[in-house]
């Protein structure tokens, strides 16, 4: 508990209502039920709303989705102690916050109350997780690529073998072994060759995105029928670009598709297809004048957060039965055209960004 001494309760109170709503800071006042006594110019920003909007509504009625659980905040007036998060994402609006939290215990007003303390993450530290993350990622592809090499050699050899000594079998119907160790060794093989993946972009000409978007629209539509409804929201002023066709083809239609398998056990299920123009686009630490953005949103159940950072690893897998190489595979193949994939996700809604350098 913080007392103030040698102040009057009205100077103390006028002064350090004077102080919080000077600080960048954005602040807010709660109780133990997490109810808003007070917000500072600062967080009337952060949750786009008026003080006198904020004030005696409940926290949770401005934030649509928290990485933390909001109860957590009242900790401190039982243990007195002040507590941080330095990694935590508020939905408001619509749009994630990545936030460094402090909740401390105060008196305010002759009242115990907790006084929440919101630092956006500056840019650089965003940037700076996103290389590491992508440096994990390429690091884990390249060990699955060792481990594929290793396993394709042996697999050579086991059908090799299997295909002489069908030949040497004096009875015919024990081929039916022979045959089985065949078929698994191509299966083997197969999914070797897809965890692999095309290793440099094929020929590239000058396309326009939005027929391809259609084409896997329509591909998608065939197979989930009047289920799931695609929307589409198009820029048409996104210029032509140089790509592999097959290939940015291949990345959305793993993306798109990936969405309608989540989204068939629902009853309405909806894909937004987005297109926007980014000017001074930075992707993987580099500076682009210009770039394409592809979202692809759905209003699914979202990604568990502990998946999130793995997500574009090889076999991992968010949805029961999935392989976990459709994104892998759309990561590379966006890779190898400077590209990059971001995701958010909380429930009721992800998103996957795709940027696409244009020059």
């Amino acid at each position: 508990m913080v007392r103030y001494h040698g102040w009057r309760p009205r100077v103390s109170l006028e002064l350090n209502t004077t102080i919080l709503n000077h600080q960048v800071t954005a602040i807010l006042i709660i109780n133990e039920s997490l109810q808003i006594r007070y917000a500072n110019p600062s967080a009337e920003q952060l949750f786009s709303q008026s003080a006198k909007r904020l004030i005696d509504s409940p926290l949770s009625k401005h934030i649509q989705h928290a990485s933390l659980d909001l109860a957590l905040l009242s900790q401190p007036l039982q243990s007195g102690q002040s507590i941080t998060d330095s990694d935590v994402t508020f939905v408001v609006d619509s749009k994630p916050l990545m936030l460094e939290v402090t909740v401390s215990p105060i008196t305010w007003q002759k009242e115990l109350l907790l006084l929440v303390e919101m630092r956006k993450i500056d840019q650089q530290r965003r940037l700076s997780q996103e290389l590491n993350q992508y440096a994990q990622q390429q690091a884990a592809k390249l060990l699955v690529r060792g481990l594929a090499h290793e396993i394709k050699n042996p697999l050579g050899g086991l059908r090799g073998a299997a295909q002489l000594l069908e030949r040497m079998l004096p009875d015919q119907s024990l081929t039916e072994y022979t045959q089985i160790i065949i078929e698994q060794a191509d299966r083997l093989r197969s999914l070797v060759d897809r965890l692999l993946g095309p290793q440099k972009p094929g020929t590239k000409s000058c396309e326009n995105l939005h027929a391809i978007l259609e084409k896997v629209r329509q591909l998608v539509e065939l197979d989930v029928g009047t289920k799931i409804t695609i929307e589409r929201d198009y820029d048409p002023s996104l210029p032509d670009i140089m790509m592999d066709v097959e290939q940015i083809e291949q990345a959305l239609l793993n993306i798109v598709s990936n969405a309608a398998q989540i989204l068939a056990k629902q009853e309405q299920g909806q894909i937004t297809i987005r297109t926007r123009t980014v000017h001074q686009a930075n992707i993987h630490g580099q500076r682009y004048k210009l770039a394409a953005r592809i979202e692809v949103i759905d209003n699914g159940p979202g990604i568990p957060a502990d998946l999130q950072d793995t997500l574009f690893y090889p076999m991992v897998s968010g949805r029961e039965g999935g392989t976990g190489l459709g994104l892998s595979i759309s990561q590379n193949l966006i890779d190898q055209h400077k590209g990059k994939i971001d995701v958010e996700s909380w429930p009721g809604h992800t998103c996957f960004t795709i940027y696409l350098p244009i020059k």
